[in-house]
């Protein structure tokens, strides 16, 4: 099995600071995607933590097997799914105890999508909040996720239409963010692989200014991974860069390729371009 990935996060051209994080253990193909909100350093403190508590804890369970879910073992899941959902709930307890100790981070969150491949066969995809999970496959380009919004409750309820929800004042309030509450529901599932599959981790600054047509063209033309990533972030700056942009794009691959990562061990969503 064969992953390529690569991965660029962008402040965008209406904000001061950047928000967005991202990580990536590729020994364990696990890449996460955070959102974080809160204003200033407790967004991007929300956003660095989440990141980093998902995949310190994933590492720590590869290491001791016997790592100590938290919270409820979900029946018909994967011992990877359950794993990846513990360490989504244990980072949303570090998000939400930080932001208890510090008063200038009441308040804070954080969004979160991963994708874990577990093997040849299957990857575990989890999420809370808006951020997004799309995958491409042949000409089959689909968002597999579910926003945990009030505009898409709204559109999922049949009281709003897409075109409405997407010119809505209302765009920016979630119905489930990570560190608002001391436990949060992950919703996690598992998806079939197949070669050359390309999944895409994003961030709502990019959705919110490049259509569904405008991604899937992008991630179809793109001669590799890191092309793709690059050319979502220019393309949402071109069309105006309202918020903080971050795509992390993982392609199972059909023949033996080369990672890309635009920076190192680490992957923090702060690069500006």
């Amino acid at each position: 099995m064969e992953i390529e990935f690569g991965a660029r996060s962008d402040v965008g051209r209406a904000r001061g600071n950047n928000e967005d994080s991202f990580a990536v253990a590729a020994e364990l193909k696990l890449f996460v995607l955070s959102d974080g909100m809160g204003g200033l350093a407790a967004g991007e403190a929300a956003s660095r933590l989440t990141t980093e508590t998902v995949v310190n804890n994933c590492r720590a369970a590869a290491s001791n097997p016997s790592l100590p879910l938290i919270g409820e073992y979900l029946a018909g899941l994967s011992k990877a799914s359950n794993r990846l959902a513990s360490a989504i709930r244990t980072a949303n307890r570090d998000v939400y105890a930080a932001a208890q100790k510090d008063k200038k981070k009441r308040g804070m969150g954080a969004t979160v999508v991963a994708v874990w491949i577990v093997d040849s066969q299957r990857a575990s995809v989890a999420h809370v909040g808006d951020s997004r999970i799309y995958r491409l496959r042949g000409e089959d380009f689909a968002q597999i996720t579910e926003d945990h919004s009030f505009v898409a409750d709204q559109v999922r309820r049949g009281m709003m239409t897409q075109q409405e929800a997407a010119q809505s004042n209302m765009q920016s309030v979630l119905l489930r963010a990570l560190g608002v509450e001391p436990e949060v529901q992950v919703d996690i599932t598992e998806k079939d692989l197949m070669e050359g599959d390309t999944f895409l981790l994003c961030s709502d600054g990019l959705t919110r200014e490049l259509s569904d047509a405008q991604i899937s063209a992008t991630l179809a033309e793109a001669e590799n991974s890191q092309e793709a990533a690059d050319r979502l972030i220019d393309l949402a700056n071109q069309a105006g860069g309202g918020d903080n942009i971050t795509a992390v794009v993982v392609r199972y691959a059909p023949k033996p390729v080369r990672a890309f990562a635009r920076i190192g061990k680490w992957f923090k969503g702060s690069e500006e371009r």
